[in-house]
């Protein structure tokens, strides 16, 4: 003997509707959290091109980039362009290391 009222059909039908309700909530929240980040992008980007540089004893990412800065431009817009193209946090060089500089027309 059960101690268990019997299952009616409407009881088994409510069960099942609820346990719809719950996954399609799940799935929606899901998508609400993933979906955005499929779809993320700052637009359209022009590709670059870019020279291979090995820096020289003394040279500093200011020297370096001042001497690629066209006339009437700012020098910490190719520094922040160099930082860019080389993930760099910083501006510490060393003699010998191997940096990616924008080619400027």
């Amino acid at each position: 003997m059960s101690i268990y009222a019997p299952q009616t059909k409407v009881a088994r039908n409510r069960r099942a509707r609820t346990g719809r309700i719950l996954g399609v909530l799940l799935l929606l929240g899901g998508a609400a959290v993933v979906g955005p980040q499929a779809f993320a992008s700052d637009g359209p980007v022009d590709p670059v091109e870019i020279d291979s540089y090995t820096v020289a004893s003394g040279e500093t990412l200011w020297s370096i980039a001042a001497a690629l800065t066209p006339a009437g431009r700012d020098v910490r817009d190719t520094i922040g362009e160099i930082q860019h193209l080389n993930s760099m946090s910083g501006s510490g060089l060393v003699a010998g290391q191997q940096i990616y500089l924008p080619v400027v027309d």
